[in-house]
């Protein structure tokens, strides 16, 4: 057995490394008693590639039952997670920027997210519901105050998290290289979801109470004839 080891050129990333030796590997027509594999860092980049897309997918439905469970309702859920793709979308925008690749360490950045920027909804949604249940408010009025008095808690909280990616994005020495993907993806997720989430979490969130209460007049218009029917 014969193991060859080789490093990243600058400005390349991990996949175009592993694509450019697969590409030498077929170019040199070795005999089929000759066979090689990837260890280490490119086995796992290689093995993520193929499973990334399926992990998050099992996260975030793992995220929906767990709020599900702590509302005990479909709907808030969606609510919550409406704040996610924005996370997504900016943190591909940065490393696109970056000019990083989608590896492995990046992928662990997006999940990181997940759980960054849930939060913010968590915060609105959970105050919002307060305010309905126990102060009369509409669902206007309570996403309302929700936004305005969380929206210093989560500046706060998203400040705090983007400032501990920064040296991951920016920093410099040995190792850099493969943490800056983390970082990149951190910083470029929560500034694009801080910025959206306090105009789409309210949004959404009376968007599905109107829909409920449109769900739920054809009911009460039926209660209604029914009674008259029997008077």
């Amino acid at each position: 057995m014969v193991t060859i080891s080789f490093n990243v050129a600058p400005r390349y990333s991990l996949s175009q490394a592993v694509a450019a030796v697969n590409k030498t590997k077929e170019r040199l027509n070795m005999p089929t008693s000759i066979d090689g594999s990837f260890q280490g860092t490119a086995a796992a980049n290689t093995t993520i590639g193929r499973n990334g897309g399926f992990v998050i997918i099992a996260d975030i439905m793992a995220v929906y039952i767990v709020l599900g469970i702590l509302y005990e309702c479909f709907v808030h859920p969606i609510t919550i997670l409406s704040t996610l793709p924005s996370a997504g979308v900016g943190a591909l925008l940065a490393l696109r920027l970056f000019h990083q690749d989608l590896d492995v360490i990046a992928i662990i950045g997006i999940i990181l997210l997940i759980g960054i920027v849930k939060k913010n909804g968590i915060m609105i949604v959970d105050f919002a519901l307060d305010a309905e249940r126990n102060h009369g408010m509409n669902a206007e009025e309570a996403i309302f105050q929700a936004s305005l008095l969380r929206f210093r808690p989560i500046m706060m909280t998203t400040l705090c998290a983007l400032f501990a990616g920064l040296p991951l994005a920016f920093g410099t020495g040995i190792g850099s290289e493969l943490r800056r993907p983390l970082g990149i993806a951190m910083v470029g997720g929560l500034l694009v979801s801080q910025v959206l989430t306090l105009y789409t979490t309210p949004v959404i969130y009376v968007f599905f109470d109107r829909l409920a209460q449109r769900l739920r007049q054809p009911k009460v218009l039926l209660n209604n004839s029914a009674t008259a029917e029997q008077l």
